[in-house]
C-alpha cells in the first residue's frame, strides 16, 4: 500500500492506482478529458495536471500518468496548476464551436464545465478556425468534428477496447482527424458508447437528439432485459416516454458500457402501435370489463372441464414478480404448472445449467476480464450476449488465449483459437481437453465419483474420431493457465456438454487453478423461470394437450408464442381448438391480436422488478415512469389535447404481475401495498438469500448472487458411452441450426426503428465444400421444403464451420416457422435452389 497526501487529506491505496485515482478516492475531481477509468491513461489532454511538492517527483504533472507513491505531497489547487489549465483549456477552445445552445452535449459536457470553471471566456486567438466535414456514420450517431478536442477516447475505444477498426483517427497533428476513411455505418454493435465517452458533442445520440436536455429528462435506473446478462442502465424519460438509454457502471456485471442492442432496444415502450386499451373480442372495452369477462369465462371453463383444462404460459422477458405471481396462481387455482420455455430440451438444458452452478464456480463478466484463459462451447458471443464478447476482449488484450469450440462461423473482434465442432462432437472435445490436461491424481482429489468419472473417459482413438484435432497451442495455454473461464452456452448444447463442462471446471480447480464457469442462457429472466419451471413444463407440452383435447383454455403472460414456435401452422390448428386465448402483454403481438381477451400490463419500465441474470445474480430495477400515452401521440405532434380529467390518457395497463393477482382473488385488490409484501414473502421463501432483507427497496444496486436450485450430487455423472457417440457426417443430410443474432432476432430490439439499418440480411448458412457438393454457391436463392412449409431465404457459405450443419437465423422477416421442434433434420433432398 502506498500513503500520499492530496491537498493536505491523506490516502492509502493500493500499488499501480493512479493519482488521479487516488484523488477520486477522497472525492477529489481532477479535470480530465482523455483519461477514463475503463481507457486507462494516455496524457493526451493535459489538464488533469497537479503539483507534486514532496516525493519522487516535483513540480507540474499529469495525475493520470504518475502512479500513487509512499511519502508523495501534491497539489491539485496550486496557483502554477490552475495557471497550466487555464491555457490549456483556451488551447482547446482555439478551433471550437460556439454552439452550445444547439449541442445535445450541452450542460453535461466536460468541456464547457472545464472552461467555466477554469475561467476562460475571451477569445484571444484571431485567426480562422479549424474546421473538418462531418460523416455520416449510421443511425446511432451524429458526427459533429469540429467540437473535437483530440481526447483519443473514441478511437482508444472503439479500436482497443472494442476490437473493431473502422473507426479511428486519420491524419496528424492539429489536423487530426477521427472517423471512418468513408461515410457508412459504424460495424462495432457497441458504437453507441461513443456518445457517453466523448467529453464533448462529437458523437452525440442521433434518435434522441434536440429532444431534451439532460436537465429535462426523468433520469432512473433500470436494467436491460435483452439478453441473459442483466446490464446496468440509465433510462432517460421525457412526457411520458422513454426516449434515451444510457449505460450505467456496474462493478460486477457491464461496468462503464452496453451494447447498442440494450442501448436502443427500448422502443417498444412507446410506439403507437403498442396496446393501451384491454378488449374483448376485437373490440375495446374498459380494464375492468375485460377482467371480469376473464374471470367469468374462466370459471365457465374450469366447471365444464376442471382446473387442469387451464394452462398458462409465462415469458423469459417477465420481472421474477411476475413468474413468481404466475406459478401461485396456476397453484392456488390448481391449474397446469405455467410454462415458460418452447420443449423440455430447453427446460432441461436452463434447469441443469442451474443445479450446476456451484457457488465456487460461479463468476461474473468482470471475472472474465481476469481471466487468462477461456474456452466457449456452443457460445456465440456477438450474437447472444455482445457485452460477453466485450469482456472476452478485455481479457484477450490482456494476454489471454480465447478457444470456441462451436459448428457456426463465429466471429469475434480479437484473435482467437477455433474449432468448428459438430454438436455431437462437443463431449469428445471437452473430454479430450480433460485427457490432456487433468491427471488421475487430480481426480482423486475429488473423492470416487470424479476417479470413477476420469476413468470412464474414452482414450485415444475415439476422441481422435472428433475432427479437427485439439491444437498444441490450445492445450499448452490451457495447462499453463491460471484463471481458466469455461464460457458455455444453452441454446444448441446437450444437457450432457452443459454438466460436463461443470465436471472440467470443477477437475482445473482441483488442480489449484481458479477455475470458473459461465453459462448463458436464452433470456434476461431464464434463470428464474428455470427455477420456477418442472422438469417437463414446456410450451410444446401445453400444444400436445391441446391437440388432445385435455387443455381448453390458455393464458399467455407477456408471451408470445407466433414469435418463438418453431411450427406456426401447428400452433394456429391449436389456438383455433380451444374455447378462451387470454394474452396480457404490452406489445401488439400475433398472439395479442388473436386473443379473445386482450388485456395490456405495463412495461418493465413502467413497472419496475427483480430479474435474476445468468449468473444468479437477484437485481432490482425502480419503476421510472408512471405510464400514459406519451405527449407526442397523444397530442398528433402538437400541444396535447385541453382536457381536464381525472386520469392520464392510456394510465389503464398496470403490472401483470398486479392483474394475476385480481385474477387469483377474484377481483380488483385495493391494497397494492399488502400485496406486495405478500408477494415478497413468497419470493424470499423461493430464494432464501433475500431473507435477510425485509423488502425489495433494501436489495443493494449491484445484487444479491443466489444459489437456488443447486444440486451437487450430479457431479461426474456423466453416461460417456452415450456422451462420446460421434455420428459422422453422411453428406446426405443436415442439422439445422436455429440461432439468434445481434440485431433482428431478439424480441423487443426488433421493434427499434433506429436498429433495422444495422440488421443483416437474413440468411442460411452452410459450409463451402458441402455446398458446392450438392450443386450450390454463395448468395444463391434456395427453398426448404418440410411437411409443414417452405422457406425461402439467400444462401450464404463459409468455411469456418461445421460441415453437415445448416444455421439459420430467427430473423423477424424470416417466415422461419416450419420445423418440428427439437432436433431438426434437413434432407439435402429438401433444400433446392430457386431459378
Amino acid at each position: 500500500m502506498s500513503k500520499l497526501i492530496i491537498d493536505d487529506r491523506e490516502i492509502e491505496v493500493s500499488p499501480g492506482t493512479k493519482v488521479i485515482e487516488a484523488a477520486a478516492q477522497l472525492g477529489i475531481m481532477i479535470p480530465r478529458f482523455c483519461y477514463h477509468p475503463a481507457l486507462g491513461s494516455v496524457g493526451a489532454c493535459r489538464v488533469c495536471a497537479v503539483k507534486f511538492i514532496q516525493g519522487p517527483f516535483k513540480g507540474v504533472q499529469m495525475s493520470c500518468m504518475i502512479d500513487a507513491q509512499d511519502g508523495m505531497v501534491v497539489s491539485t489547487t496550486d496557483e502554477d496548476v490552475a495557471d497550466f489549465r487555464r491555457h490549456v483549456i483556451e488551447w482547446l477552445m482555439l478551433h471550437h464551436p460556439h454552439d452550445c445552445p444547439v449541442c445535445d452535449e450541452g450542460g453535461h459536457c466536460l468541456l464547457q464545465d472545464m472552461t467555466v470553471s477554469g475561467g476562460h471566456g475571451i477569445r484571444r486567438y484571431l485567426g480562422k478556425k479549424r474546421t473538418y466535414t462531418d460523416q455520416f456514420l449510421g443511425p446511432l450517431l451524429q458526427h459533429e468534428m469540429n467540437r473535437c478536442i483530440h481526447c483519443y477516447r473514441c478511437s482508444r475505444f472503439y479500436q482497443e477496447y472494442s476490437g473493431y477498426r473502422d473507426l479511428g483517427a486519420m491524419q496528424s497533428a492539429n489536423r487530426t482527424y477521427f472517423g471512418r476513411f468513408t461515410d457508412g455505418i459504424l460495424e462495432s454493435p457497441f458504437s453507441g458508447n461513443l456518445s457517453d465517452i466523448c467529453p464533448t458533442g462529437v458523437y452525440t445520440d442521433k434518435p434522441s437528439r434536440y429532444f431534451g436536455r439532460r436537465w429535462d429528462y426523468q433520469r432512473s435506473p433500470s436494467l436491460c432485459i435483452n439478453c441473459s446478462l442483466g446490464c446496468h442502465t440509465v433510462a432517460s424519460i421525457k412526457y411520458r416516454e422513454v426516449k434515451r438509454q444510457e449505460a450505467r457502471f456496474s462493478e460486477p456485471v457491464n461496468g462503464y458500457f452496453i451494447c447498442d442492442r440494450g442501448r436502443y432496444g427500448f422502443f417498444y415502450s412507446s410506439l403507437e402501435s403498442r396496446p393501451r386499451m384491454a378488449r374483448i373480442n376485437g373490440k375495446q372495452c374498459t380494464f375492468n370489463q375485460a377482467q371480469h369477462a376473464m374471470i367469468e369465462k374462466l370459471e365457465e371453463i374450469k366447471k365444464n372441464s376442471g382446473s387442469a383444462a387451464i394452462a398458462a404460459v409465462g415469458s423469459l422477458r417477465s420481472s421474477l414478480e411476475t413468474l413468481v405471481m404466475l406459478a401461485q396462481l396456476c397453484q392456488t387455482k390448481r391449474w397446469r404448472d405455467p410454462a415458460c420455455f418452447i420443449d423440455s430440451s430447453q427446460v432441461q438444458n436452463v434447469k441443469t445449467a442451474i443445479s450446476r452452478l456451484e457457488p465456487q464456480l460461479r463468476v461474473s463478466l468482470r471475472d472474465i476480464e481476469r481471466a487468462d484463459f477461456i474456452l466457449a462451447v456452443g457460445a456465440d458471443p456477438i450474437n447472444e450476449a455482445p457485452m460477453l464478447a466485450l469482456a472476452m476482449r478485455q481479457a484477450q488484450r490482456n494476454g489471454a488465449t480465447i478457444v470456441v469450440i462451436d459448428p457456426r462461423p463465429v466471429s469475434l473482434p480479437f484473435p482467437f483459437l477455433y474449432l468448428p465442432a459438430a454438436p455431437m462432437a462437443l463431449s469428445a472435445y471437452l473430454g479430450s481437453l480433460i485427457k490432456a490436461v487433468v491427471n488421475r491424481g487430480t481426480a482423486d482429489k475429488m473423492g470416487d465419483g470424479a476417479r470413477k468419472f476420469y476413468d470412464r473417459i474414452p482414450e485415444g482413438k475415439k476422441l481422435a474420431e472428433a475432427q479437427p484435432p485439439l491444437s498444441s497451442e490450445m492445450l499448452q495455454s490451457l495447462q499453463q493457465s491460471r484463471r481458466p473461464i469455461i464460457v458455455c452456452g444453452t441454446e444448441i448444447l446437450s444437457e450432457t456438454v452443459l454438466s460436463l463442462s461443470a465436471d472440467f471446471a470443477l477437475l482445473l480447480q482441483a488442480a489449484e487453478k481458479q477455475a470458473g464457469l459461465f453459462y448463458l442462457m436464452p433470456g434476461a429472466n431464464a434463470f428464474a423461470g428455470g427455477i420456477l419451471s418442472g422438469e417437463k413444463d414446456s410450451f410444446l407440452q401445453i400444444i400436445e394437450q391441446i391437440e388432445d383435447g385435455s387443455i381448453r383454455a390458455l393464458i399467455s403472460v407477456e408471451a408470445d408464442p407466433f414469435w418463438w414456435f418453431d411450427d406456426r401452422p401447428r400452433l394456429e390448428r391449436a389456438l383455433d381448438k380451444i374455447d378462451l386465448l387470454v394474452v396480457l402483454d404490452y406489445l401488439d403481438s400475433q398472439a395479442a391480436q388473436r386473443a379473445n381477451i386482450f388485456i395490456p400490463t405495463a412495461t418493465f419500465y413502467e413497472s419496475g422488478g427483480m430479474l435474476i441474470n445468468q449468473e444468479g445474480r437477484v437485481q432490482v430495477a425502480p419503476r421510472a415512469l408512471l405510464g400514459g400515452i406519451p405527449i407526442s401521440q397523444a397530442g398528433g405532434g402538437d400541444h396535447p389535447p385541453r382536457l381536464y380529467d381525472v386520469g392520464i390518457a392510456g394510465f389503464d395497463p398496470k403490472a401483470a404481475w398486479l392483474t394475476l393477482a385480481d385474477l387469483a382473488n377474484g377481483a380488483a385488490q385495493e391494497d397494492e401495498k399488502a400485496l406486495q409484501q405478500h408477494l415478497w414473502k413468497q419470493i424470499s421463501d423461493l430464494i432464501p438469500q433475500l431473507a435477510t432483507f425485509s423488502s425489495i427497496d433494501e436489495i443493494p444496486q449491484e445484487g444479491i448472487v443466489c444459489s437456488c436450485g443447486v444440486n451437487i450430487d450430479s457431479r461426474f455423472s456423466i453416461n460417456w458411452s452415450a456422451a462420446s457417440n460421434i455420428r459422422h457426417d453422411s453428406g446426405d443430410d443436415f442439422d439445422l441450426i436455429e440461432v439468434d443474432w445481434t440485431f433482428g432476432t431478439e424480441e423487443l430490439s426488433s421493434l427499434s426503428p433506429c436498429l433495422w439499418k444495422l440488421e443483416r440480411k437474413p440468411c442460411l448458412v452452410m459450409h463451402s465444400g458441402r455446398a458446392e457438393i450438392i450443386g450450390l454457391t454463395d448468395v444463391d436463392l434456395v427453398e426448404i421444403s418440410t411437411e409443414t412449409g417452405s422457406l425461402e431465404a439467400e444462401l450464404r457459405t463459409a468455411d469456418n464451420m461445421a460441415p453437415g450443419i445448416l444455421v439459420l437465423p430467427r430473423h423477424r422477416k424470416l417466415a422461419w416457422q416450419i420445423f418440428t421442434p427439437g432436433k431438426i433434420r434437413i434432407r439435402k433432398d429438401q433444400i433446392r435452389k430457386k431459378q
